[in-house]
């Protein structure tokens, strides 16, 4: 499931392959790129760089012309070398770009479009994304005031607000929210600077985690499964999520699972790692129990003056 350390990931590798290259041969599925291509020629174009902001990857090409995708939930890039076979069927491609030497493949990406620097600010989302938890200068009080700003809603429901931080998605809103002890159906306004400070930590922790960089700048498509628990056993990787009715990692506790929000999306928690205060009020369509933390579950967050 694509989220914003798989696209960081992506934009670093198609970056390292593509940028300074000339293009020898774009092709599409999509009917509105190819109207682009027919207008303003691709091949003979140079990719000046790529990059990721949030959940969203943009090529920028020479000529100002930028190409804008978004994975949503199963799209994916791929780089091969010029001849190599591809790992997914033709069928499922949606973007070529080749240069000389290597070749990048979009398949089942289901968000593409050409922009100008101009349109780009003027008639996307990327104006209003929220702090991005993987970039150097992230905001960290910003993203703290974005998230106070969501007072009366569900604090793993703000997490997937890209207008409040941009990054995160469905697995890693669960798991933050575990290794925080905060249950997600809290509401924001019932967690204090102290919790809010450890949410924001841990957050740009995990995705930061996810993409470490040891490959001394090789192109590297691929390092293994998303983790959060630092386990180096494969099935120990996460903590919460896609875990309803195993054991806790932590307690013991059986995980439980409910959908969230407008999108009904699945949310995983440790009903004893993860208590709900019982003066805690939950929106009307919830009924999150209220569970006592056990023995040895009880979590008082680290406070936290400054940011990395």
């Amino acid at each position: 499931m694509p989220e914003g350390d798989t696209i960081f990931r992506s934009a670093r590798a198609l970056h390292r392959a593509l940028a300074g290259k000339l293009i020898t041969r774009f092709e599409t599925g999509y009917a509105h790129l190819a109207r682009v291509d027919d207008n303003q020629t691709i091949a003979g174009r140079t990719v000046e760089c790529v990059e990721a902001r949030g959940k969203w990857l943009l090529i920028f090409l020479s000529g100002d012309l930028i190409l804008l995708s978004h994975m949503l939930m199963n799209g994916s890039w791929h780089i091969y070398r010029v001849g190599e076979r591809w790992r997914r069927r033709r069928q499922d491609m949606h973007i070529v770009i080749e240069t000389a030497d290597w070749i990048a493949v979009a398949f089942t990406v289901p968000v593409a479009e050409f922009h100008s620097a101009a349109s780009l600010l003027r008639k996307t989302a990327l104006p209003a994304l929220g702090p991005d938890l993987l970039k150097e200068d992230f905001d960290a009080e910003r993203a703290l005031e974005k998230i106070r700003e969501h007072a009366d809603e569900e604090i793993a429901v703000v997490l997937l607000n890209q207008r409040v931080m941009a990054g995160i998605g469905n697995v890693f809103k669960s798991e933050i929210c575990f290794a925080c002890r905060v249950h997600p159906f809290r509401q924001v306004a019932t967690l204090t600077q102290a919790e809010l400070e450890e949410i924001v930590y841990t957050s740009r922790k995990f995705l930061k985690a996810n993409v470490a960089d040891n490959a001394e700048g090789q192109i590297v498509t691929y390092t293994g499964l998303r983790r959060t628990t630092g386990s180096a056993n494969e099935s120990a990787r996460l903590w919460v999520y896609g875990r309803q009715g195993q054991p806790c990692r932590r307690c013991g506790a059986a995980i439980q699972m409910r959908k969230q929000g407008t999108q009904a999306r699945t949310t995983y928690w440790c009903p004893d790692c993860q208590p709900m205060p019982v003066d805690a009020p939950t929106n009307a369509e919830n009924t999150a129990t209220s569970v006592a933390a056990v023995d040895g579950c009880s979590h008082t967050p680290r406070h936290r003056k400054s940011f990395w």
